[in-house]
């Protein structure tokens, strides 16, 4: 090799190595934003709702009284068990007792009354006829006027005899009246169960529940042996549950265990509630559902505080990403006119992308959903439309859009939000790396 050729060779050596050392230069200056990656992968998901709400007996009774007096004599005390036909709460019957007495002494009145009425009716009826008969025999024996007022004195007894008899009956209405206001004195079980709240006292009047239930309230008899959780579920949440779905439950006053149970019931009717916000008010709307347990525990009590974790859907070995990762584009930003037409399609039932983070509902007609796929080459992150499917806990099913095995952008939320297309990022954990060596 000639001299010649060898200074052409080290010439292009330096330059080469001059142009690598400029790019490299050029490519740590370039700015890039830090992120969390993660690969598109298959794994098993489960939907869950997840609702609060308290322990309730399946069957219970509020047990009040139908008439107002002392309480002379209570059977029962909170946490007894009793069985149907049992006493419970005796009344002062005094009152009702000389009730009773009025008006079997009003009764007898209107039977002795009733016996006078039908005595003068006989009476008056025996007369009128014999009128009429002499009458008929001789019209100068009895005058006209003498039978029609033997006529009229009958129809006056018959009309005395229908009203003492309708006086018999108010009498006797009142004596079944009286005497069903004393048996009301005593206040027998309606049913077998655990007296689950005792309100009053020996000793306290008791009064008619007719205007407030809570005023009238004596006690509650719970049947324990059907355990259910009353939840309420958000209407956007509501619509993914059904009747027979599977539920973990967890109860305050037993940590670290959970229950199982199913969906026994589904109310068509919501129970709103107003929520103010500054000048506005936003009604929340909630649908209550009713989970009922399977084994509930020994010593439970209704009104413990409860929560249910109902799993809708089940999905196992599908392409994943996580919730985070899904954002929201212009159009504009996707990569092709076919990708944003799948990214925009119609999102199979189960999605749940109203609430996924960067999603606005506001302009979901105008925005794709999709997510940022990274070229670990270049290390440039380009918008991808995709269609989700079901939302686990962490991840959301992936029915299109993605490979699986290619890098995505899985946070932080913020840089998410603000990341451009075609972007260059790092990776956070080597921007840790990075700062480990960096000298002192």
């Amino acid at each position: 090799m000639g001299k010649r050729s060898k200074i052409i060779l080290i010439g292009g050596a330096v330059l080469l190595v001059g142009a690598v050392v400029v790019l490299s230069a050029a490519k740590r200056r370039q700015p890039s934003t830090e992120v969390r990656l993660e690969k598109v992968a298959t794994r098993n998901l489960t939907s869950i709702v997840t609702a609060s709400g308290k322990i309730e007996p399946k069957r219970k009774v509020d047990v009040s009284s139908d008439i107002t007096g002392r309480i002379v004599n209570l059977g029962v005390r909170e946490g007894d068990m009793v069985t149907r036909g049992q006493m419970l709460v005796h009344i002062d019957p005094q009152q009702y007792e000389a009730g009773v007495q009025r008006s079997e002494a009003q009764l007898a009145g209107a039977l002795a009354g009733a016996a006078q009425a039908q005595a003068n009716k006989d009476q008056a009826e025996r007369a009128f006829t014999r009128a009429r008969d002499i009458r008929t025999q001789n019209v100068q024996l009895v005058s006209q006027e003498a039978l029609e007022q033997a006529e009229t004195a009958h129809r006056i007894a018959v009309a005395n005899l229908d009203l003492a008899q309708r006086q018999v009956d108010q009498a006797r209405a009142g004596r079944r009246e009286a005497l069903d206001q004393l048996r009301k004195t005593t206040i027998l079980a309606p049913m077998s169960g655990r007296v689950t709240r005792l309100a009053v006292e020996e000793g306290e009047v008791a009064v008619p529940g007719t205007f407030s239930r809570e005023t009238g309230l004596l006690m509650t008899i719970s049947d324990l042996s059907v355990i259910q959780v009353k939840v309420k579920v958000d209407e956007t949440d509501v619509v993914r549950i059904h009747s027979g779905d599977s539920t973990e439950v967890s109860i305050d006053a037993f940590p670290d265990t959970s229950f199982t149970g199913h969906v026994t019931e589904i109310k068509n009717s919501s129970v709103a509630g107003a929520t103010t916000s500054g000048m506005n008010t936003d009604q929340a709307v909630d649908y209550e559902v009713i989970v009922t347990l399977d084994h509930p525990p020994v010593g439970i009590r209704p009104d413990l505080s409860a929560t249910a974790r109902i799993i809708t859907d089940r999905r196992t070995g599908v392409l994943s990403v996580p919730i985070i990762s899904l954002t929201v584009r212009p159009p504009a930003d996707t990569l092709s006119p076919d990708s944003a037409r799948a990214g925009a399609s119609k999102r199979p039932a189960g999605a749940a992308g109203a609430n996924r983070p960067g999603a606005d509902t506001t302009g979901a007609k105008k925005e794709v959903e999709g997510l940022f796929i990274v070229d670990t080459v270049t290390m440039t992150a380009r918008f991808h439309p995709v269609r989700v499917g079901i939302a686990g806990d962490e991840y959301f099913e992936v029915l299109g859009g993605v490979r699986a095995g290619q890098t995505i952008v899985a946070g932080p939320y913020q840089a998410i939000r603000d990341l451009k297309e075609g972007a260059h990022v790092r990776s956070s954990r080597q921007a840790a790396d990075s700062a480990a060596r960096r000298p002192t």
